[in-house]
């Protein structure tokens, strides 16, 4: 099985000082419990919705070949919720990161069985992550409406002590070991994952998702 995980800096696990993030963790618990698995990070710093839109297909593509069993992750949304300059627009305005999150997941899922875990939040900057907290809420509707289980992280996130604690020490919005850690043990219990990475790709990754 080649899983991808798509998105931006927390998915690359930047600040990470062993590397791995919350992706490389996942994959190692899941490859440790007996998955024979191999995964593709393909997360970049700073990309919102619209950076992935333009290449996440194509990556994907290279690395998934037919006839192989792939599954696609994504995660992304804090970057569109950025302010561009001191005037207060945001780099993806809030109606377009949600229609390029419906195409994005609606493609990959009619591709390859697909989840998508929610924005995190930038943690240093309250505004921002208003911005961030309400387009999670809405990423609900969105997946619901493509059939891609989802699990919302934000709340979780902000409230989590070692997470905050963390970004802190740090560049202010991202983790390092813990932090990354939290996250990915909160993914491996997902259902969704769980079935994702077990199940055949012809049923996996379609049910509704649960924590």
């Amino acid at each position: 099985m080649r899983i991808c995980f798509i998105g931006d800096s927390f998915v690359h696990g930047t600040g990470d000082d062993e590397c791995l993030g919350w992706a490389g963790r996942l994959s190692s618990a899941a490859r440790k419990s007996g998955c024979d698995l191999t995964c593709y990070n393909l997360g970049v710093r700073r990309d919102t919705s619209a950076d992935i839109a333009l290449r996440w297909r194509a990556e994907a593509q290279a690395r998934l070949p037919e006839g192989h069993d792939g599954r696609l992750v994504f995660s992304f949304g804090a970057n569109d919720c950025t302010p561009t300059d001191t005037t207060g627009a945001v780099r993806v305005a809030h109606a377009q990161a949600l229609e390029n999150a419906a195409a994005i997941l609606g493609a990959a899922n009619g591709w390859r069985s697909t989840l998508f875990v929610g924005p995190l939040p930038v943690c240093d900057d309250p505004i921002t992550d208003e911005r961030i907290a309400r387009l999670s809420e809405d990423l609900t509707i969105v997946c619901a409406g493509v059939g891609v289980p989802y699990l919302p992280v934000f709340s979780l996130a902000l409230t989590s002590e070692v997470w905050r604690r963390e970004a802190a020490a740090g560049d202010g919005t991202h983790p390092n070991t813990r932090g990354y850690t939290w996250l990915s043990e909160l993914v491996s219990a997902w259902s969704a994952w769980q079935e994702c990475i077990r199940g055949n790709e012809t049923i996996a990754c379609k049910k509704s998702a649960h924590l």
